[in-house]
């Protein structure tokens, strides 16, 4: 997968988790929770979300890589590179 794409797939897992949100202006580098009404939970679900998605799992001491789109893309671009979708 692309950068671009990693990225469509966070922005599309973010809808499902919190669709009354305005995902259009997303800053890249401002963590998801101080942008989102994002919870522990919804956390969880996007954890959870990529696993379903794309079998990728992310330890429980890696989930401070998913605290915005840079870093959550930055850390999930080796995971899935050449993965397809599930």
């Amino acid at each position: 997968m692309t950068t671009a794409e990693i990225r469509e797939e966070i922005i599309d897992i973010l809808e499902n988790i919190a669709p009354d949100e305005d995902l259009g202006g997303l800053k890249d580098d401002v963590s998801f929770r101080e942008q989102l009404s994002l919870d522990s939970m919804d956390f969880l679900d996007i954890v959870m979300e990529l696993r379903k998605r794309w079998r990728v799992q992310v330890p429980e001491e890696d989930y401070q890589n998913l605290r915005s789109m840079t870093s959550t893309v930055t850390y999930l671009e080796p995971k899935m590179r050449d993965l397809k979708r599930a």
